[in-house]
């Protein structure tokens, strides 16, 4: 493997050989493996919710909670395992980030009750959190910028993939009888085995053994618990109490009061969990604003369509996996594109601002649709959502990784993935919040003018006479629409940020310092 890692580091893309990539694709196959299950457990549940929440006797409340616990641990743990990336060695933490991971799959799959699912789901978050860090810090570590946007294709696929894929995967797995929605939480255990596996086998990055390392612990609990006071708010407010009450004021100025403290302490610690001095530079900043977009496209476009295709235009969990395929597509093709041509030309900005145009243009349309909008029509906006996902989601990551030394590099990977999973976290919780309240209130609307009731609840349309179902549908659709639009408004930040970047020619050395022979410094070298 030490040759897989070093064939790459050469001064660019023509120094690495075929057989160099062959190596260096082998040795990433367990980190593609850890890295597509991890992602794919954030919405392989989104269409099997109802039906789960139905068999452990859940409430509404704790619905969008069963996706939402494991965005929230992922998102506060992500910058804490990035700077154990500096600290300590890379392989034996991706592994312990997978192990994590497979306990919260377990005991998720095995929970009686919401409460116990809701408690799993948060420590499979914390496992989340590890290795979608990781996987990007190691492939940091292994190859320079330049030959990298090869490589960050191939990320981009796999974690866009599973993210969009994993409604069709999880209505298939609930509609087929003899497995059951438990296997949405069993099915990803044996891959992770198979990449703990792998990763043993072909990943071999030499470690530098630092003294006197300190770890910033007080600063990693305060960002955690800021993070998540202020989610636990997004996700309750204007449902178990209101926007302007004493509980809402406990909960903003608390969240705001333990990041502030965070701050303090990050700008005076000998090793910080998030070095302000990464975060204050212009390219973090402007990246992690397009993440923050990102993030709450990616991850919404899954929940909430999902949801569309099965309660307003009727179709089964399978179905509505296989209409998301256009999104999937874009995905695919444009990561694999714009990453091979980003290798070729050093080039990378005019691909993130055509991504956010594209992203902000899909989500645009989306936010026209109703109950009977066109298929035709929904599938090139979820196309054109899906390319924008693909030339963005690994670009923000690469763009940053390319201005920070290497002894940074797993600092400022995380935070840029820190913001992107905030953005999907706060993507779900607030979207969801504003479709509910639409959704309640237009039912309720229309079931008075009508002088209706449901039958049960209205998440089960089937059950209901077909007036009542019309209804809902029409709730559902318009809702959707609704909470498009808010996710168009964010993409037009994504366009901001990417403009106002700086054009930069990708390096093509692992390091920013580089001895005087011309060769990069060894991975790990600080």
């Amino acid at each position: 493997m030490g040759a897989a890692v070093s064939g790459v580091n050469g001064p660019g893309p023509a120094g690495a050989s075929a057989a160099d990539r062959r190596k260096v694709l082998k040795a990433l196959s367990g980190l593609l493996l850890a890295l597509f299950v991890s992602t794919l457990s954030s919405t392989v549940v989104s269409s099997a919710l109802p039906k789960i929440i139905g068999a452990v006797h859940g409430a509404q409340t704790q619905y969008t909670w069963v996706v939402t616990a494991t965005l929230l641990t992922t998102t506060a743990t992500t910058p804490i395992w990035g700077k154990l990336a500096d600290l300590f060695s890379k392989k034996t933490l991706v592994q312990a980030s997978i192990a994590v991971f497979v306990l919260g799959a377990v005991a998720s799959g095995i929970s009686q009750s919401a409460g116990q699912l809701i408690a799993s789901r948060a420590l499979q978050g914390v496992g989340v959190g590890g290795v979608q860090a990781l996987v990007q810090i190691t492939l940091a570590a292994m190859i320079p910028p330049r030959e990298r946007g090869r490589y960050s294709g191939y990320l981009s696929s796999v974690t866009a993939t599973s993210t969009i894929g994993g409604p069709l995967l999880g209505g298939v797995v609930v509609d087929t009888s003899w497995l059951g929605w438990r296997w949405c939480f069993f099915i990803g255990v044996p891959i992770a085995a198979v990449a703990l596996f792998l990763l043993q086998r072909t990943l071999n990055l030499p470690v530098l053994r630092r003294e006197n390392v300190k770890i910033d612990y007080l600063g990693a609990t305060l960002i955690a618990s800021g993070v998540s006071v202020l989610l636990v708010w997004v996700s309750f407010v204007d449902n178990s109490f209101g926007w302007v009450s004493w509980r809402s004021a406990v909960m903003v100025v608390g969240g705001l009061v333990l990041i502030g403290a965070a701050v303090w302490v990050e700008s005076r610690a000998a090793e910080p969990v998030v070095p302000l001095g990464i975060v204050r530079q212009r390219t973090t900043a402007l990246a992690i604003v397009g993440s923050l977009a990102v993030g709450t496209a990616m991850f919404g476009a899954a929940v909430f369509l999902s949801q569309y295709f099965q309660l307003s235009r009727g179709h089964s969990p399978t179905e509505a996996g296989l209409l998301t395929i256009p999104m999937m597509a874009g995905i695919l093709v444009a990561s694999t594109v714009a990453g091979r041509l980003i290798s070729r030309t050093g080039k990378i900005k005019p691909f993130i601002i055509t991504g956010a145009v594209l992203l902000t243009v899909g989500f645009a349309v989306l936010g026209t649709i109703d109950s009977r909008t066109s298929m035709l029509l929904l599938g090139v906006a979820m196309l054109c959502v899906g390319m924008g996902v693909g030339m963005t989601l690994q670009n923000l990551v690469l763009v940053v990784q390319n201005t920070v030394p290497l002894k940074d590099i797993g600092a400022a990977s995380s935070t840029v993935s820190f913001f992107r999973s905030l953005g999907g976290t706060i993507g779900v919780s607030v979207l969801g919040a504003v479709l509910a309240r639409h959704v309640q209130d237009q039912i309720a609307h229309g079931l008075a003018s009508a002088g209706l009731r449901t039958t049960g609840a209205a998440t089960d349309v089937s059950a209901q006479p077909a007036a009542v179902q019309e209804i809902i549908r029409v709730a559902y659709g318009d809702a959707t629409a609704q909470i498009f639009l808010l996710s168009a408004a964010a993409a037009v930040l994504a366009v901001i940020a990417a403009i106002l970047l700086k054009p930069v020619s990708l390096r093509s050395s692992l390091d920013l310092t580089e001895k005087s022979g011309g060769a990069a410094v060894p991975a790990e070298a600080g």
